[in-house]
């Protein structure tokens, strides 16, 4: 079996990808373990207004790759408490969202065939020229990455940046209120926020999950 140029460089991406995930998901792990005493949250809140707009832009950077945002979240939610961890990290989501708006509208489609599969361009593709703005709205609730669907929804001409945002910025909030509730439940041992958790988080996958099926029929 021989593999084309092609699908070794599609392995070759793949491999690079799972390796930066990886070595990000140790040092969230490396960060939890070290801050087993609450030292590095107090270290970063201390910081001030400069932590805050640091914690942003590393989860603005963060939202426009392939990697995971969950680590962080977390980790946002046990430095700046629940309230403002969720508020920072859907502004940084928020700010991506833009960042990216504005990269593939300065660099074009041909930026996008590089990131994003030809299966994944169709999906949203289909929900967008279908349903609007709502079907943008719908589309973010699919199985696929955030950060796929900001390019791909950026790549669109007939786009407009506001249908872009707010669609972007309303799609973040129950994924995140479902994160932060199953924090709560964990980190102070209360099952109801845990359960409630669980439950909006399921509910959030469900939706995805059946908007895709309904695609497929």
């Amino acid at each position: 079996m021989t593999l084309t140029t092609g699908g070794k460089g599609t392995i070759r991406k793949y491999a690079w990808t799972g390796i930066i995930i990886a070595v990000f998901v140790s040092l969230i792990a490396a960060f939890f373990y070290l801050d087993r005493r609450n030292e590095l949250s107090v270290m970063i809140q201390e910081w001030g207004l400069g932590g805050v707009i640091f914690a942003i832009l590393l989860m603005a950077a963060l939202c426009m790759t392939p990697i995971p945002s969950e680590g962080l979240v977390v980790m946002y939610l046990k430095i700046f408490g629940t309230y403002e961890g969720v508020f920072f990290a859907w502004l940084g989501s928020t700010l991506s969202a833009v960042a990216i708006f504005i990269i593939v509208r300065v660099y074009g489609q041909m930026f996008i065939r590089k990131l994003i599969s030809p299966q994944r361009f169709e999906v949203v593709d289909h929900w967008i020229k279908g349903k609007g703005s709502l079907g943008l709205l719908m589309a973010r609730l699919l199985p696929i990455p955030a950060f796929a669907v900001n390019y791909i929804a950026s790549a669109m001409p007939s786009m407009k940046l506001w249908t872009y945002l707010w669609t972007a910025a309303l799609s973040m909030i129950p994924y995140y209120v479902g994160t932060a509730l199953v924090f709560l439940g964990v980190s102070q041992e209360t099952w109801i926020w845990l359960v409630l958790g669980i439950i909006a988080l399921i509910l959030i996958w469900s939706a995805g999950y059946f908007l895709n099926k309904r695609r497929a029929i």
